[in-house]
């Protein structure tokens, strides 16, 4: 209970941000309490975390609407819709500190981890140490998580939650379970922490004091989720998988700093009744820069084919000078999303070429010993969901002539394993360009770290495109549960505004109007389950 947290946090001088979480839950009473704390407000979900049950209201005029859906969600997800407000820290930083209580009375704390790299208030990216953590704010941070389990009585793995800005740190919530982030404060105390919370529950004292907690180097994890750019989630089959070489897949970091914990094989099946998450990718070295070429490297050498996944944003948000610097705060992907979407858009658009030369080179029987063709042969291909005409034709040599769009050029492509090419242009006046390395699995090309989702739909008839403007229905645009209804028929609405409400994979999405129009009929109710394409309400 986030309120109960923080009533006993303020007995035992843990820092605290003003809010109100009284037994009076009406929407006056909110209102009122808002009016004396101050805007901008956060509120929140007593009983859950995750980021669910979370709505920011920045004046007194969203507070209706942000209370309203944060208690369907809360309801939803936790069982309860009883709510919290608090002053809302705009700029601040997501650290927690991991705390280990026994049943003897020792209780004590393994640092810090930095989270503040978020979509929809829910973690992507961790690390630890925090960039903003010196040692003795690290004690008082340690200090106040200590006090409060111990205050609470508390026995296992926990965390403890704070906001980070201008030195001064205020608690959030304590989550009372060990967490999908720890890996990365088992690279740095090399202590296994299930075994660990297994121990304590059995009764034994804690094997280690304070004193001997030793943290080093630095660890970095990233969340890789069946999502797109646009943080929009993706069900769906796994058709293959690569990941980098000298991987560990157990508890250990082993020798190579790169640990990847997954439960993922070639046919698995990603259902919207989970969360998005497929894998988990830790690095660990002795500095966060090393740390952070091993990460841009291991993502570069990660592939999950058959559905969108998050890898290219990860990779772009570990390039991004503002993270690279250790400056990223929790607005981070809202103020620079646009930034790493072009940066993503930019490498697709360097790539693409010579991913489309390995595609046809993979296509042709018997590369690199196909004879020259006379022909040109036209394939229609569907390119991360768009379809794009391509016409390509065997040249001898190694070599292959390909038309596509605006491209029309000749690569150099040779195999160096099945499924893996070194691919280059060749330049109008004969001289090369450097060879790149590309692979192709299971309907994925990827070319250094850039990946493209490819099917060949040359034997399929092609789409019917409707009229410009036709827009008659709104479709459900992934799998999921109706969870709330704003649109009656004979309504009238205007484009962008929420028409239905869909939970997929533990986060719920608005379905906005995708133009002026009156509601005719609503062919879905609250608490259905709809499949992608499917008729959520046509318009007259």
């Amino acid at each position: 209970s986030k309120s109960a947290c923080k009533a006993l946090a303020a007995q035992h001088g843990v820092p605290t941000l003003p809010g109100y979480s009284g037994e009076d839950q009406s929407d006056a009473r909110f209102a009122a309490e808002a009016e004396r704390i101050g805007f901008p407000l956060m509120v929140k979900a007593t009983a859950g975390g995750g980021g669910r049950g979370m709505r920011l209201a920045r004046e007194a005029a969203e507070l209706p609407g942000a209370l309203a859906s944060a208690r369907a969600e809360a309801l939803s997800s936790f069982g309860s819709d009883e709510l919290l407000i608090e002053r809302a820290l705009l700029q601040p930083r997501h650290v927690e500190i991991q705390v280990f209580a026994d049943a003897h009375g020792n209780c004590i704390h393994l640092g810090e981890r930095d989270c503040s790299v978020q979509r929809r208030n829910q973690k992507i990216i961790e690390e630890s140490p925090s960039p903003a953590v010196d040692a003795a704010l690290r004690e008082r941070m340690g200090a106040c998580a200590v006090a409060l389990a111990l205050a609470a009585g508390y026995v296992g793995a926990g965390t403890v939650e704070f906001l980070l800005e201008g030195g001064e740190f205020y608690l959030m919530e304590m989550n009372t379970r060990l967490q999908v982030e720890h890996p990365v404060t088992e690279a740095l105390t090399a202590l296994d922490l299930v075994a660990l919370q297994i121990a304590v529950a059995r009764g034994e004292p804690l094997p280690i004091a304070q004193a001997d907690v030793k943290l080093q180097g630095h660890a970095i994890e990233v969340r890789l989720c069946a999502e797109d750019a646009e943080f929009v989630p993706h069900t769906g089959r796994v058709d293959g998988l690569a990941w980098p070489p000298h991987a560990s897949f157990s508890s250990s970091n082993g020798h190579t700093g790169l640990r990847i914990d997954h439960a993922l094989e070639a046919g698995s099946e990603v259902t919207p009744h989970y969360d998005s998450m497929l894998a988990k990718l830790i690095v660990h070295a002795p500095t966060r820069a090393e740390a952070l070429a091993k990460l841009s490297s291991a993502l570069a050498q990660t592939a999950v084919s058959g559905l969108p996944t998050n890898r290219a944003l990860l990779q772009a948000c570990a390039r991004h000078p503002v993270f690279a610097s250790g400056q990223a705060l929790v607005p981070f992907l809202a103020t620079h999303g646009g930034e790493l979407r072009e940066a993503i858009a930019a490498a697709e658009a360097q790539a693409l070429p010579l991913a489309l030369a390995a595609w046809g080179a993979n296509a042709a029987s018997n590369w690199p010993n196909a004879l020259p063709c006379n022909f040109l042969r036209a394939s229609r291909l569907a390119v991360n969901g768009k379809t794009r005409e391509l016409l390509w034709q065997e040249l001898g040599g190694h070599e292959l002539m390909l038309a596509s769009g605006d491209l029309e050029a000749r690569f150099f492509v040779q195999r160096v394993g099945k499924g893996n090419f070194q691919v280059r242009q060749i330049a109008e006046d004969g001289d090369p360009s450097a060879l790149q390395r590309v692979s192709v699995l299971a309907g994925t090309v990827q070319v250094n770290g850039t990946e493209f989702a490819i099917q060949d739909r040359s034997f399929e008839p092609p789409e019917r495109k409707a009229a410009a403007g036709s827009q008659h229905a709104l479709l459900a645009p992934f799998n999921g549960k109706v969870v709330a209804l704003h649109a009656a028929p004979g309504q009238t609405v205007k484009l962008g505004e929420p028409l239905v409400v869909i939970e997929s994979m533990k986060l719920q999405h608005n379905i906005s109007a995708p133009r002026d129009g009156v509601v005719g009929e609503l062919r879905v109710t609250v608490g259905a389950q709809v499949a992608p394409k499917a008729v959520l309400l046509t318009f007259l």
